[in-house]
């Protein structure tokens, strides 16, 4: 599974990075904290793959994860260069 964090500027998505991911991404008050993507991976539970690893007893239990990618803010102008511009776009493949 993968996740996109994508908004404006200073909305909050570096903040709802740390809190998924517990990452420790640098958040200020000032547009373009962020200028390369953060990425972090956190396994996602399911308590009903538990029960079924304690019913079959696998060697090993692997959980689906969630890839979550926070991009630097969105900006008007972007498709004529200003902030990322088109980097943005390359960022959220």
């Amino acid at each position: 599974l993968q996740l996109g964090l994508v908004g404006l500027p200073n909305v909050g998505k570096s903040t709802l990075f740390n809190s998924l991911t517990r990452a420790g991404a640098t958040v200020a008050s000032y547009p373009f904290t962020t200028i390369s993507p953060n990425v972090g991976v956190v396994p996602v539970p399911d308590t009903r793959l538990e029960r079924i690893a304690e019913i079959i007893g696998p060697k090993r239990v692997v959980p689906a994860t969630l890839r979550v990618v926070d991009v630097a803010g969105l900006v008007k102008g972007a498709s004529r260069g200003e902030g990322l511009g088109n980097r943005f776009l390359s960022y959220i493949r």
